[in-house]
């Protein structure tokens, strides 16, 4: 384990003073119920989300805080941490009890791990050193961060309410299928519109399927 944590630490060019932090931030509560990075993954979570919510206030200070709300929560959501802890390998290094072998399904995992070695950063080497880290290894997707995000139930609801001052209706049609795997049928419409038909495995990816066909038709921004 002692090569590893060196390993990982010449590749990500970090030098813990305590590596016994980095070794708990690598274990999953499957290797040890009282030695695990679950506490390092809690604080980490944190520090990402003061260092980025502040970056996107530097980066959109006109941005309304909604919109910022949203930006927000693509770069620190669970796809999000587990594809950046991938990217740095932390696959490689990851403690599991049962000997488990870290794919890229395990979202959970990898992402809880990569919390927790922010969180370990933080207390081994302060804030100024964690927030260099986290702006290095998000970078892309803060990069990436300036791309429109709203979804489109809530662009539809927004457009609506702005020309109409009212709702988009959505209208159950029906459901199919067995109970753990239905499918759903839902309409949409607004003021002066025709409905749209959307599915999905869910209500709510029905109603997105479905404001997406209306928003395509009226062709809104």
């Amino acid at each position: 384990m002692i090569k590893n944590i060196y390993k990982f630490q010449k590749l990500q060019k970090i030098k813990f003073k305590n590596e016994s932090l980095l070794i708990e931030a690598l274990t999953h509560k499957s290797t040890n119920k009282n030695f695990n990075n679950e506490k390092l993954e809690f604080l980490g979570d944190r520090v990402i989300g003061l260092i980025l919510s502040k970056k996107l206030i530097d980066l959109y200070p006109s941005e309304k805080v909604g919109v910022l709300d949203k930006r927000f929560a693509l770069l620190v959501n669970r796809e999000t941490c587990s594809d950046i802890a991938w990217s740095i390998g932390v696959q490689n290094y990851i403690l599991m009890g049962n000997q488990k072998k870290i794919t890229r399904k395990d979202k959970k995992i990898l992402s809880d791990c990569c919390e927790a070695i922010i969180g370990a950063v933080y207390v081994d080497r302060g804030y100024d050193f964690a927030k260099s880290l986290v702006l290095k290894i998000w970078k892309k997707n803060i990069d990436k961060s300036d791309i429109t995000i709203l979804d489109s139930k809530t662009k539809l609801q927004e457009y609506s309410l702005k020309n109409y001052r009212k709702l988009p209706i959505y209208r159950l049609m029906n459901s199919s299928g067995p109970r753990h795997k239905p499918i759903y049928k839902i309409s949409v419409s607004i003021h002066g519109s025709k409905e749209f038909i959307g599915a999905g495995g869910s209500k709510q990816q029905a109603e997105q399927s479905a404001a997406a066909k209306l928003i395509k038709d009226k062709n809104i921004n």
